[in-house]
């Protein structure tokens, strides 16, 4: 099926014209934080922030205030990609969403909780549940757009808006519906969350957020969070051409699979990432001669990155070493459920520009991660397939892959 239309809120920007430049001039996205949130005791210090991002400009105010900011970007997200596909939803009994995201609004949890504290039961709003819950980005863009097909939130923590793409893949092949919505937002730059992970000595301590995220190289030292929402618009070839659409690529195909062995760490071989993306390959009827670059998860923590070189040497074999590999955390952070949808606008980034992405803070050779990571700067490249990873914490792993039309 086709991909006709691309959403994005983001560090980098609001919608694909903002997002793709952001990727062409190599901009790194991330900031400084801990002036705006109490970070004491915690040693991460920046963030990859949606600044340009005003929900106002796509929800009445009285909307936006009954959201959570993740189901707010997963709003404006769905209406841009519609709006870049030219795409008004009429029959939308054979339309669908497919949202992902990993937590959910958290930031109202712990307002609530607060106010629950410090002023009782009777102050604690009365739309939290509807609020927090982790399939309100879907049931609000299902709301917002008036879709009647299938609704479906997906919470596979940093996987979940690349197998929200996956799902509706599937729905299409299967004919449930004509077209989809898919897709990941996450937004819980929260000092909670902040603390959560850095207890786990999973954030980066850079306080640089010019070199903060540096996947793949050797002195990374953790990922750094990020906010945002990523949607695609996915049509069946026959409701994309009867409309007249122009395709931005071909989804063709999805692997998914568990590793089974650790709730956060992947197993040092990647044999779980490596079964999602020849998972992809076989689906999509393509063999690892013809992947021209990869979308790396690349979350630029030690473990991740070793076990992801790890996984595309042992599908690729000494092909590896010349297939170009990214990973755009380097510029927004991680977005953690909306990672999946925002980087597959990245690998599509590669397919309609011809310009490959890069690892913008790559700097110094990780003996284990020796692989071509595009470093510095985009790099010019004439692709006709892109895969893109996605990994969760649960060992839970996603690859999606996509040719031009």
């Amino acid at each position: 099926m086709l991909v006709t239309g691309l959403g994005v809120v983001c560090p980098l920007g609001v919608g694909r014209d903002q997002f793709f430049a952001g990727l062409r001039e190599g901009r790194v996205a991330i900031r400084r934080v801990d002036e705006e949130l109490d970070l004491s005791g915690i040693r991460a210090r920046v963030a990859g922030v949606a600044d340009g991002f005003d929900p106002l400009e796509f929800l009445e105010r009285k909307r936006a205030r009954r959201m959570g900011r993740a189901t707010q970007m997963a709003v404006a997200a769905a209406r841009l990609a519609c709006q870049d596909a030219g795409f008004t939803p009429r029959d939308t009994a054979r339309g669908g969403v497919a949202v992902g995201t990993g937590i959910g609004a958290m930031e109202a949890l712990v307002d609530n909780h607060l106010v629950l504290l410090e002023r009782g039961a009777e102050r604690v709003s009365p739309f939290l549940a509807p609020i927090m819950m982790p399939n309100a980005p879907a049931a609000e863009v299902s709301i917002e757009l008036g879709i009647r097909g299938p609704s479906l939130g997906v919470v596979t923590a940093c996987a979940a808006g690349a197998h929200a793409i996956g799902i509706a893949w599937g729905w299409i092949r299967e004919g449930l519906v004509d077209w989809v919505l898919a897709g990941g937002a996450e937004s819980v730059l929260i000092p909670l969350v902040f603390a959560a992970f850095d207890r786990m000595g999973a954030l980066s301590r850079n306080p640089d957020p010019a070199t903060a995220s540096r996947p793949f190289d050797a002195d990374r030292d953790g990922f750094v969070l990020g906010e945002g929402a990523g949607m695609l618009l996915l049509e069946s070839e026959q409701h994309a051409r009867r409309r007249g659409a122009q395709p931005l690529a071909e989804l063709a195909g999805f692997g998914l699979s568990s590793d089974a062995f650790h709730i956060t760490a992947p197993p040092e071989d990647g044999a779980g990432a490596l079964a999602a993306m020849a998972g992809a390959l076989k689906s999509a009827g393509l063999s690892p001669e013809e992947v021209d670059y990869i979308n790396a998860h690349g979350t630029s923590t030690p473990l991740n990155d070793r076990a992801e070189t790890a996984a595309i040497k042992g599908l690729f074999g000494e092909r590896a070493y010349r297939v170009p590999v990214s990973s755009t955390k380097s510029q927004i952070g991680h977005l953690l459920g909306a990672a999946g949808a925002v980087e597959a606008g990245a690998a599509l980034f590669a397919l309609v520009e011809g310009l490959l992405p890069a690892t913008v803070t790559w700097r110094r050779r990780d003996p284990e991660c020796d692989l071509d990571y595009v470093p510095a700067e985009p790099r010019p490249a004439h692709i006709r397939t892109a895969l893109s990873n996605s990994f969760g914490f649960g060992g839970q792993n996603a690859c999606l892959a996509f040719r031009t039309p």
